[in-house]
């Protein structure tokens, strides 16, 4: 699917590219920051090239918006990942200089609105290791709600792991915005 570009007060989401992988080595090519991925850490860039063309292109399932400040370098991404009609899985990834100054929240906000406003979601989810405290805040912070844990769900490259299952529906979304604005 292609995605439209968002902007937030300080960033720029846009279209993954190809070309991206270039800058999304870092991220992905760094075992402290992928410990909690479904994978391992990339050990060479053709790794990299792979999983960003993978996930760069065009598909009715999937929509990946790069995080950038201006439409320029990827400093992550920001994923809806269709998991059945109306119900999209939210994932993202930021480079570790950019922690901390809340432009994973800021991008997963706008992929949400995205989503529930134009993409006709009713709910969003998201599949979180249960050790992956930082993840657990974000979140938490965005209004989700922990729904269940799936124990021994996922066997990844540091054995095999429970998920937290976080749920965020159109409606709860709503009323969050109309409460803080």
């Amino acid at each position: 699917m292609s995605v439209p570009t968002l902007r937030t007060q300080r960033l720029v989401l846009r279209q993954l590219r190809q070309d991206d992988a270039a800058a999304l080595h870092v991220p992905l090519s760094d075992p402290g920051l992928m410990t909690w991925w479904s994978s391992a850490a990339h050990t060479n860039f053709e790794q990299t090239q792979t999983y960003v063309s993978r996930n760069a292109e065009e598909a009715p399932w999937l929509a990946c918006w790069a995080i950038t400040y201006d439409g320029g370098t990827a400093i992550g991404w920001v994923i809806l990942i269709e998991r059945r009609k109306g119900v999209q899985e939210l994932g993202y990834l930021l480079c570790r200089d950019a922690w901390g100054h809340g432009f994973a929240r800021e991008a997963a906000s706008a992929v949400i609105e995205h989503g529930f406003a134009h993409m006709g979601q009713r709910r969003v989810m998201a599949d979180i290791d249960p050790d992956n405290e930082a993840s657990i805040r974000l979140v938490e912070s965005l209004g989700f709600t922990l729904e269940g844990r799936l124990r021994g769900e996922w066997e990844t490259h540091i054995g095999v792991r429970d998920s937290l299952i976080y749920g965020l529906l159109e409606h709860e979304w709503q009323e969050q915005a109309l409460a803080t604005a």
